[in-house]
């Protein structure tokens, strides 16, 4: 397990990426540990999750907020 600082993590957030990758990686603020950064596999393995992105969204259930949406897109770009 891997623990860096707050400041290290917004300096090099490759490093901690790349570190993520072979384990888990706690991010503290001020001696806390405030997040965790780990690999997709991981988080999948963890989660019972599995699959691709697309196939999290065309779940059933899953929010398509288009009538909230386009209003406050025509407000910005026009009609549409």
């Amino acid at each position: 397990m891997r623990v860096i600082g707050s400041r290290e993590f917004n300096q090099d957030i490759g490093q901690a990426k790349r570190a993520a990758l072979a384990e888990p990686v706690f991010v503290t603020d001020r001696g806390r540990p405030t997040h965790v950064l780990m690999s997709i596999e991981t988080f999948r393995q963890l989660s019972g999750e599995s699959g691709s992105i697309l196939e999290a969204l065309a779940r059933p259930g899953l929010p398509v907020p288009v009538a909230e949406t386009r209003p406050a897109l025509a407000a910005v770009w026009g009609e549409f």
